[in-house]
């Protein structure tokens, strides 16, 4: 009778060994999603241009001081055109699974399909420096909050700092960005904002493609058709250093003024100089940190899903 007591016993004590085992293996484990840091993709246009390398460098000098808030890659382009290889570069963020891509779209239009697909996998959407058009957002149905400067008013302040050394009725060019970017559009009606009210003759408005050399081309040409031209309006500092190059190469230097837009630190030595007579600044090694704080903030239910604009300071010598 004992020994089967004994045995009932260890049956029993067995049973609900194995049964708080299993209750204990059927609890939730944390989840280990929650848990995880947030992982932001910064997608740029050309890191040829010096104003998107320094753009990537101050993204990673503030995601280094703030490791445990956030992972971060960064990439961009070769050139400024290649909207093709930007629409890949997105499709494998939205591979990698995401949580934000802060985007400078190449181009305000074409990269919308896209960054409605990386949307609808869930992931946020964030756009600076070159606004995505209204209209093709509205079309898709997607709204992308956008963080970055007000263009227009920087290359109109740009404009009425030239305006001052001219008079009325002078011959000048507009070199500008891709016509179909929005911060190009922008610049580029800075400028004749600027150039109408003070009453010049703006002779040609070109693309220069944001790009050194395509802009020296340009410049040349314009130089030769318009010998009398007193001044070239570039939309960048990349296509700025460009003009001066060709004005140089005309022998207009001193006749000829230049002004640009971002001050990139190659542009320094033209301002000290005089070949560049001004530029704006839009703060490039802060403007992807604030495209990535504004995701932050979003992804955490911080803050709403809504634009912000930021500083654009004038430069002169």
């Amino acid at each position: 009778m004992k020994s089967c007591l004994t045995l009932r016993t260890s049956f029993a004590l067995a049973f609900l060994l194995t049964v708080i085992l299993l209750n204990g293996g059927c609890q939730k484990e944390p989840d280990a999603g929650s848990a995880k840091k947030p992982k932001i993709a910064l997608v740029m246009k050309s890191l040829a241009n010096e104003f998107f390398s320094t753009l990537a460098e101050g993204a990673k000098k503030h995601q280094a001081e703030n490791a445990g808030t956030y992972d971060l890659i960064v990439n961009g382009i070769k050139n400024e055109t290649d909207h093709a290889e930007q629409v890949n570069l997105v499709e494998q963020m939205v591979a990698r699974q995401v949580s934000a891509i802060v985007i400078a779209p190449a181009d305000s239009k074409a990269l919308v399909p896209v960054l409605k697909r990386a949307k609808d996998a869930g992931i946020l959407v964030v756009n600076i420096d070159n606004k995505l058009d209204a209209e093709v957002l509205k079309q898709a149905n997607l709204a992308v909050p956008f963080v970055g400067p007000d263009n227009r008013a920087g290359a109109t302040r740009v404009g009425e700092v030239l305006a001052k050394r001219l008079k009325a009725g002078d011959k000048v060019a507009i070199i500008e960005g891709i016509p179909t970017a929005y911060n190009g559009q922008q610049r580029r009606l800075g400028f004749e904002d600027a150039m109408k009210a003070a009453g010049m003759n703006v002779v040609t408005v070109q693309s220069g493609n944001w790009e050194m050399e395509r802009a020296n081309n340009v410049s040349s040409a314009i130089l030769s058709e318009h010998p009398d031209l007193k001044a070239l309006l570039c939309a960048n500092d990349n296509m700025a250093l460009g003009a001066v190059a060709a004005v140089q190469a005309a022998g207009k230097s001193g006749q000829v003024l230049v002004v640009g837009f971002d001050n990139i630190g190659a542009i320094k030595a033209l301002l000290a100089d005089g070949r560049v007579i001004a530029t704006a600044d839009q703060h490039a090694d802060q403007l992807g940190v604030f495209g990535i704080q504004a995701a932050l903030k979003i992804l955490k239910g911080e803050a709403p899903s809504s634009d912000q604009t930021t500083t654009v300071d004038l430069i002169v010598k």
